[in-house]
């Protein structure tokens, strides 16, 4: 309970008219939860680079501890089409309208609000009337008489809100308008991740289907030669049949990569907000992508002011507070005062003239005697803030393990590129070398069989390992937060 301070030196009068004026606040002031003492992210220390790889995929990279997260993240993979894709997308994705229209609407809701409870309500009515009044009916005389009456006043009506009810459901809403001003950093934040992972994936599945193609075209060749020697006796039929099998596999294995390329393409149309079919959308390579150096690691405690979902579910632990305020307050008594001055006359001149002014004030208290449903709500209100408790707890441990998986992910995923790097180049080695060895009849198809399937494997799970590297990256950025900056109602701009 808040209330208002009140210097020893003021009367007793004093104190009583600053309590009429609804200067105590019933129910629990409302205090951001303390951050967890959390050292470090993983149970295990992190090392202080990634490992690296032959590559410009392959870089190390670094963790800048206590670093500002940049608010255009996307920028540091140094691609330009990529940034004017994601601009694009900020500037036109309908989810995005969306969520800023609805942050208007709890904006505007609140200043509706704002405008009703804490000042009167005055209003302004001017009425004219015709009657006719038959003087037999009070027993005077049977003529009957025509006359005009005019009217206008103006009433003034206020809520004296003694105990802070209607206080806490205007903080509830301001909190409401916050939480909105989050989940509009947190649409944008998803958004430029999707548009960024999205074209990091475009990327990969372009390079695989090429590197299908070109496996799918030497399987052609090699299918040739081995027909001309079977011709010449010096192959089989098996041999043939073997290769021919091996070439219509790879072959099948074409269309559902374009399929998943072209879903690609069909995503970062939407995310931009145009069609499918009208959206100019780039084709990405990998080697449009540079990895950033040094990438930001803020400590556990900043990360909460900086994620927009843990500051959403902080604004809707703010709502259920003052909402809990709101149940207590409608226990105690309510001071409704009311004014009004009007003036009326016969005729239009008159109106305004001496011994036609009407007033009125009045007061009223109510106070609840028996209402049953009144201690229920507040018990309804006092369950929803617990569990707005529970759930911001289980928003931080999620945004914990968030930035857990992208450490590990960026370290164990480095460690795989080295080691996906050594095995692609071991494997174009010897498949160059069985080439060799079986022109010149040294190794039999079954073995240049087996080199062409460990380069293909190996040439696809390199690309897969480079595009993850990147993919990595851009989560980790989105784990910190995205360095969004979220407008809210009851204070500046604030980091989500």
């Amino acid at each position: 309970m808040s209330r208002c301070p009140v210097p020893l030196r003021v009367a007793p009068s004093l104190l009583a008219a600053a309590l009429l004026a609804g200067c105590t606040t019933v129910g629990p002031d409302f205090h951001a939860p303390p951050a967890p003492r959390v050292a470090r992210y993983t149970a295990g220390m992190l090392p202080q680079r990634t490992a690296s790889a032959p590559g410009h995929l392959g870089a190390p990279q670094q963790w800048m501890h206590s670093a500002a997260v940049d608010r255009e993240w996307w920028k540091s993979f140094a691609s330009p089409r990529l940034d004017a894709l994601v601009q694009q997308a900020l500037r036109n994705n309908p989810t995005l309208e969306a969520a800023r229209a609805t942050l208007r609407q709890a904006q505007e809701t609140y200043a509706a609000q704002a405008g009703s409870t804490l000042y009167p309500t005055i209003s302004a009515k001017l009425g004219a009337s015709r009657s006719e009044t038959n003087g037999a009916s009070v027993g005077t005389s049977s003529s009957q008489r025509i006359y005009n009456l005019y009217n206008a006043g103006i009433a003034v009506n206020y809520n004296l809100d003694l105990f802070g009810g209607n206080r806490r459901a205007l903080e509830a809403l301001a909190a409401q308008a916050d939480y909105q001003a989050y989940q509009l950093a947190g649409a944008r934040l998803s958004l430029a991740g999707n548009v960024v992972t999205t074209a990091f994936a475009q990327a990969q599945l372009r390079a695989q289907v090429a590197a299908t193609r070109a496996i799918a075209r030497a399987q052609a060749a090699e299918l040739a030669i081995t027909v001309k020697r079977l011709q010449l006796g010096a192959a089989s039929r098996v041999d043939v049949l073997s290769l021919r099998t091996q070439y219509e596999q790879t072959l099948a294995s074409l269309p559902p990569l374009r399929n998943k390329l072209q879903q690609a393409d069909h995503l970062l149309a939407l995310l931009v907000g145009q069609a499918p079919g009208q959206a100019h959308i780039p084709r990405f390579r990998l080697s449009d992508f540079r990895l950033p150096p040094q990438l930001p690691l803020v400590v556990p405690s900043q990360l909460l002011r900086q994620r927009p979902d843990v500051q959403a579910s902080t604004a809707l632990l703010h709502a259920a507070t003052a909402q809990y305020g709101v149940a207590i307050s409608s226990l105690y008594p309510q001071i409704n005062l009311s004014a009004t001055l009007s003036t009326e006359a016969l005729t239009t001149g008159a109106l305004f003239g001496p011994g036609s002014t009407i007033w009125n004030l009045a007061g009223q208290l109510a106070q609840p005697l028996f209402n049953a449903g009144l201690h229920a709500a507040k018990n309804a209100a006092e369950a929803n803030l617990q569990a707005a408790g529970a759930n911001y707890r289980a928003t931080v441990l999620q945004a914990l393990r968030n930035v857990a998986d992208a450490l590990r992910q960026l370290d164990n995923d480095a460690q795989a590129l080295r080691a996906q790097a050594a095995a692609d180049s071991a494997a174009q080695q010897s498949l160059h070398l069985v080439e060799q060895q079986y022109h010149l009849g040294a190794a039999s198809y079954l073995q240049l069989l087996t080199a062409q399937q460990q380069a293909q494997n190996a040439r696809i799970g390199l690309l897969a390992a480079q595009a993850a590297r990147l993919a990595d990256t851009a989560a980790l950025y989105q784990a910190m937060g995205g360095g969004v900056l979220a407008h809210t109602t009851t204070g500046k701009d604030k980091p989500a």
